[in-house]
C-alpha cells in the first residue's frame, strides 16, 4: 500500500510518517524537533500531530536519562497501545513501498543495474542492510538524497551500501560477508538489469 493511499486513509501523510517513526523506534524518546527532522514534516504540523497521537494513546510522555547529561523529556511509543499490532500491519504491510516508483527514483542516480531490498522492507530486523545499490557511474549524492527521502517516508534510518558493478561482482565472488548477507538470504529485487546476480557464483537468488 503506497504512502499516498495510507495518507488518504489517515487523512494526513504527516501522520503516517510520524506513526511509522515511532513504530520503528519503540524505545526512543523523541522531542518535536527530532520528529520534524527525521520525518521531514514541518514543526507546526508535528506539534499538531503529536497532540492528536497523544490523545489517542498511541504515544506517551517519557523521560530519557543520559549519563552526565540532563534528562530529555519527549514522546515515546506507547508499547501497551491496544491497536499497536493492527497499526503495524497496516503501516508496514505487504508492499508498503511502491516498487515501481522506487525503481524510477533510483534510476535518476545513474546506470543502476541492481537494487535489492532487505531488512525493514521484508521484515528481517536482523539483516545488516536494508538496501543494496549497484551500477555504473552512479551519482552518489543523488543516491544519498533518494535514501534520505525514503527514510523520512518510512520513519527509520536505513542501512545501505552502494557499489560500482565491477566491485560488486568481485566482492560477491570473494564471499564478502556484507554483500552475501543480502544476496544469499530473502530479498526483493527492484532492479536487476541483465540478470547481474547470475555473474555471482552460488547465489540463492
Amino acid at each position: 500500500m503506497s504512502i499516498d493511499t495510507l495518507g488518504a486513509i489517515f487523512n494526513s501523510l504527516a501522520r503516517v510518517k510520524i506513526m511509522r517513526l515511532f513504530l520503528l523506534n519503540p524505545q526512543a524518546v523523541l522531542v518535536p524537533s527530532s520528529v520534524a527532522t527525521r520525518s521531514s514534516v514541518p514543526p507546526a504540523t508535528v506539534r499538531r500531530e503529536l497532540a492528536l497521537l497523544a490523545r489517542s494513546g498511541f504515544i506517551i510522555r517519557k523521560k530519557e536519562r543520559q549519563s552526565g547529561k540532563k534528562a530529555i523529556e519527549g514522546w515515546s511509543m506507547n508499547t501497551e497501545f491496544e491497536y499497536i499490532d493492527a497499526m503495524d500491519n497496516l503501516l508496514f504491510g505487504t508492499e508498503f513501498i511502491d516498487l515501481a516508483d522506487l525503481s524510477k527514483r533510483f534510476k535518476r542516480s545513474g546506470k543502476v543495474r541492481l537494487l535489492l531490498l532487505s531488512g525493514v522492507f521484508n521484515h528481517s530486523p536482523g539483516a545488516r542492510l536494508d538496501l543494496l545499490v549497484v551500477g555504473d557511474n552512479l551519482k552518489r549524492p543523488v543516491v544519498d538524497r533518494t535514501i534520505r527521502s525514503l527514510e523520512a517516508e518510512i520513519g527509520k534510518e536505513l542501512a545501505y551500501a552502494v557499489f560500482e558493478t565491477s566491485e560488486f561482482v568481485y566482492r560477491a565472488s570473494m564471499y564478502d560477508k556484507l554483500i552475501r548477507d543480502v544476496i544469499d538470504f530473502p530479498h526483493e529485487k527492484v532492479i536487476n538489469v541483465g540478470n547481474l546476480l547470475q555473474q555471482v557464483p552460488q547465489v540463492a537468488a
